[in-house]
């Protein structure tokens, strides 16, 4: 009798080799493709079929953009911290594949999971480490096995699939893309070998000739530290990003190309675009500079940068984040108002900020006026300064 096992499928060549590996492993594979965003409905009829294919006993499909918003975007904004100081963590939808993939083998009663990442990168090791947290599951990885004994994964995989009778797709370009709701990433060809990335890297962002002439005004309204109307206009939080990709892609705003310091040791380098992202953070940052205290605003950057730095590395599933989110959260009690920005070609700019809680002290106003007297001044300066004075005092030079 097949042991059930659930695979979390994407459609591409490496989750197209797991069915067929997994069956002749003696395996009844269950299907599941998560939709993080940027997917059609078209496209995900096609990775169905796909998965029936290649001899899924059950493929299914499930949309979890909500998920997405509440769980990773709105912390992830709120953090307003970016991996290395330049990712937005565009990975993070790793985990809810993981959460699903996990749902699905609790209704089969099967303690069997597979993936398709390879062992060369950083997905294997938030696919892993999430799957563990959730308990003891059987993690089969079929791409990681054949490296035992092929240096070519690609063409051992396109090989398999032939010899069962199985077309290879022809998607499988110069460039590999991943896209989801927060943005898309790209690498491959010339990108991996350190050099400029052509015009065919482009996937959300316009090309810059493409770029409107005239700068575009833009208002982001928020509430508690959540976005809650561009333009005056209310929606659902994934509305928000789409418009925001649409309208930031345009301008080729939130595209960087990123050589990163990986999980594991290795460097890796891509170009990613996070349109959205980029103008939500730049909004964001922008209201907590106005209405934070500067303790709050030093503390919270630290905090935020702790954040993105366990997401990306694998440990969204780790408590930590959750107590550094419940401080994240409860910071925002003040962050409401509104934010003028300013799109133009390949930036965005804050250029206005209105909310009743910004800290407009009315003892004095910076560079123009203060109610303090000037040896009141003097006092203040002569008092933070007295260690570094008395250290000078002790060591200067003589």
């Amino acid at each position: 009798m097949s042991k059930k096992v659930v695979l979390a499928f994407s459609g591409g060549l490496d989750t197209s080799f797991c069915i067929p590996y997994l069956i002749d492993q003696g395996y009844e594979v269950h299907t599941l493709f998560v939709n993080t965003g940027g997917i059609p409905k078209k496209e995900e009829r096609a990775i169905t079929k796909r998965a029936n294919e290649l001899g899924a006993k059950k493929h299914i499909n499930i949309n979890v953009e909500k998920s997405l918003w509440s769980e990773i975007l709105v912390p992830l904004i709120q953090s307003g911290a970016l991996y290395q100081n330049k990712y937005p963590a565009l990975c993070s939808d790793r985990y809810l594949i993981v959460k699903e993939s996990i749902k699905l083998c609790k209704k089969l009663k099967t303690n069997n999971i597979a993936h398709g990442c390879t062992g060369m990168g950083n997905d294997q090791i938030r696919f892993d480490l999430s799957i563990r947290a959730h308990g003891k599951f059987n993690i089969i990885t079929p791409i990681r096995e054949i490296q035992n004994i092929t240096k070519n994964v690609r063409t051992y995989e396109e090989d398999y699939l032939k010899d069962k009778g199985f077309k290879v797709s022809s998607l499988h370009k110069k460039y590999s893309i991943n896209e989801n709701l927060m943005g898309a990433t790209i690498s491959g060809s010339e990108i991996d070998e350190w050099k400029e990335p052509s015009s065919e890297s482009f996937v959300l962002c316009k090309l810059p000739h493409q770029y409107p002439k005239k700068s575009k005004s833009l208002k982001i309204k928020f509430l508690k530290g959540k976005v809650i109307s561009i333009n005056n206009k209310k929606m659902q939080g994934a509305d928000f990003l789409r418009t925001l990709n649409n309208l930031g892609g345009s301008f080729g705003i939130g595209r960087s190309v990123f050589s990163s310091d990986t999980i594991i040791g290795l460097k890796g380098r891509f170009v990613f675009e996070a349109p959205g992202i980029t103008i939500l953070m730049s909004a964001h940052r922008a209201l907590e500079e106005a209405v934070l205290t500067d303790k709050q605003n030093l503390v919270k950057t630290q905090i935020g940068q702790e954040w993105v730095n366990l997401v990306y590395r694998g440990f969204y599933f780790e408590p930590l984040r959750e107590n550094l989110e419940s401080f994240l959260f409860d910071s925002q009690k003040m962050v409401s108002g509104e934010v003028t920005l300013k799109l133009s070609p390949g930036s965005v700019d804050a250029v206005a900020v209105s909310s009743k809680n910004i800290l407009k002290s009315p003892e004095g106003e910076y560079a123009q006026s203060a109610t303090w007297s000037e040896s009141e001044s003097k006092g203040f300066i002569k008092l933070i300064g007295q260690s570094t004075s008395t250290w000078a005092s002790i060591h200067k030079k003589k």
